[in-house]
């Protein structure tokens, strides 16, 4: 049994594009999880505004609502060159921020923070069309939870590591630490083994291009609601993560205590990384992803009882559900769209459904001073239930559609 488990993910570690790939996804995380932390603290520092520190957030968020458009450049020619490119952009970027010193300066910071945002949706969309040609199809499921795991094993690390070297060396410092974990990146990326042809010339003006990506997702039968319940969980999830200090204040303990949360939760991500390959073959991507969804629903509305060890198994287990619907997703969005509309589908349906989870957040902030956390998160668990008994739902009614007019589900 452990090695039917295993063996897969064996696959994928010996295979030398995806180690490669999956080393740069661990280095370049580590960079970037390290200045996340560090520019709102190095913000703070220069200005002791918590509304400055917090617009660094934003600035390398808000490129992602340009997804569709943004993806579109990630189709317009080779990936692998373009990954390279974005890359040693990013790498000679970061070095200019060794000149922020003074509350003068941030202007560079938070444009610099901009472009870092805007280059990882085209970095994100050209690596998961280019994985899409690199990694057998069967394995996309283990490849995209490892992926997760390395992500989240970096989320772990790469702060602590960031807010040591910033204490030390100061903003400059994490900003070449960033700037070098881009540069081996690069190198990474260079050594891939990977044969494109050159896509053809490109059809229709630009709306026309940048809207294909969503009409593919929208029109397709299994894209579509995977896409709808991963922005309903993402929103959910930002209302739930603005009820973390609420929730920490109602177990009686200090807003520190917020960290053994999130690192219990990143925990129970990196261990569903590792397991959802197997999970996707066994179940398939609809009832997997609901599945997950209905885990976090429990442990959302669980996290209404004050109580430690109910808090860390939510934790754990929200960090369990949550990855399911987004790795469904994405690994779908790999197998079902064809190659030369990769990038701007795997694009818009970052924008779909990370979006959300902004919303969420902000909305989040006001509901627990209106209303309190506990009715929030028990309305939560409730529409989380709702969003995964309809995902299995279309999932039964397609496939009652497709055994009884079998013709018409497949014309060909």
């Amino acid at each position: 049994m452990t090695t039917k488990t295993t063996w897969p993910l064996v696959r994928v570690l010996r295979d030398r594009d995806a180690a490669l790939y999956l080393s740069g996804v661990v280095v370049s995380g580590f960079g970037t999880s390290a200045l996340w932390l560090a520019s709102g603290v190095w913000v703070k520092d220069l200005t002791g505004s918590d509304g400055l520190a917090a617009l660094c957030m934003l600035a390398m968020w808000l490129p992602t609502l340009a997804g569709p458009l943004l993806g579109t450049l990630a189709d317009r020619g080779r990936r692998k060159p373009l990954l390279i490119g974005v890359n040693l952009l990013l790498g000679a970027l970061l070095l200019t921020l060794v000149s922020v010193d003074d509350p003068g300066d941030l202007w560079l910071l938070y444009a610099v923070l901009f472009v870092y945002g805007a280059a990882g949706v085209v970095h994100d969309a050209a690596e998961s069309a280019l994985v899409a040609t690199a990694v057998d199809p069967s394995l996309l499921g283990d490849f995209n939870g490892l992926r997760m795991t390395a992500t989240e094993g970096m989320k772990l690390l790469a702060p602590m590591a960031g807010a040591g070297l910033y204490a030390a060396y100061g903003g400059a410092g994490v900003a070449l630490l960033d700037a070098a974990t881009f540069v081996l990146a690069t190198a990474l990326y260079a050594l891939l083994r990977v044969r494109e042809e050159k896509p053809a010339p490109p059809a229709g003006n630009h709306r026309e291009r940048t809207a294909e990506g969503a009409r593919h997702l929208w029109a397709h039968p299994v894209l579509r609601p995977l896409v709808l319940a991963g922005g309903a969980t993402m929103l959910c999830a930002g209302l739930n993560g603005a009820m973390a200090y609420a929730v920490v204040d109602d177990l009686g303990r200090s807003p520190a205590y917020a960290g053994v949360l999130y690192a219990v939760q990143g925990a129970g991500s990196v261990a569903a990384g590792l397991c959802s390959g197997t999970a996707l073959r066994r179940l398939g991507e609809r009832r997997f992803a609901a599945y997950g969804i209905a885990l976090l629903a429990l442990a959302v509305a669980l996290r209404a009882v004050p109580s430690d060890p109910l808090a860390l198994m939510c934790g754990a287990a929200i960090g369990a559900g949550l990855p399911a619907v987004l790795i469904a997703t994405l690994t779908s969005v790999q197998r079902e769209t064809p190659g030369p509309l990769l990038g701007r589908v795997t694009a818009t349906a970052h924008t779909l459904v990370y979006t959300p989870n902004v919303v969420g957040l902000a909305a989040g902030a006001v509901l627990v001073e209106l209303v309190g956390h506990r009715l929030v998160l028990v309305t939560l668990g409730v529409a989380l239930l709702v969003t995964a008994a309809a995902l299995v739902q279309r999932r039964a009614r397609a496939e009652r559609t497709v055994s009884r007019s079998p013709s018409d589900a497949n014309p060909a």
